[in-house]
């Protein structure tokens, strides 16, 4: 029997599980605490620890990401292979989120020879 990640109760118990906070910290080690879309692109992004004092919490600038998406391979749930870390704009803009005044950057370098 496979478990299903269909719900947004399933979902938010497997975010919560022991299993997966382990995992994450393990994959942004792996990762370097870099986003691995904006090294794709040649940029660089790592989480500078800011504090959020409206949010009284760290402010959460990377996350670790599912590759192959969670309700649609469950299988693939905690599999390293299966996450890279995501700064919280290359996750929205993966997951077709855009917000009232975000536009994303372009890149004006993008056809520029690299050396």
């Amino acid at each position: 029997m496979t478990v299903e990640f269909k719900s947004k109760e399933q979902k938010s118990k497997f975010y919560n599980s022991t299993a997966w906070k382990k995992l994450r910290i393990v994959i942004k080690e792996r990762d370097n605490n870099e986003c691995q879309e904006c090294k794709r692109q040649g940029r660089v992004f790592i989480d500078t620890n800011e504090y959020s004092e409206r949010a009284n919490r760290k402010k959460i600038q990377l996350v670790v990401d599912h590759i192959k998406e969670l309700e649609d391979y469950p299988e693939l749930a905690l599999e390293p292979d299966n996450l890279e870390v995501l700064c919280v704009t290359c996750h929205n803009k993966k997951h077709g989120r855009y917000f009232l005044g975000f536009t994303p950057k372009i890149n004006k370098w993008a056809d520029d020879e690299r050396w």
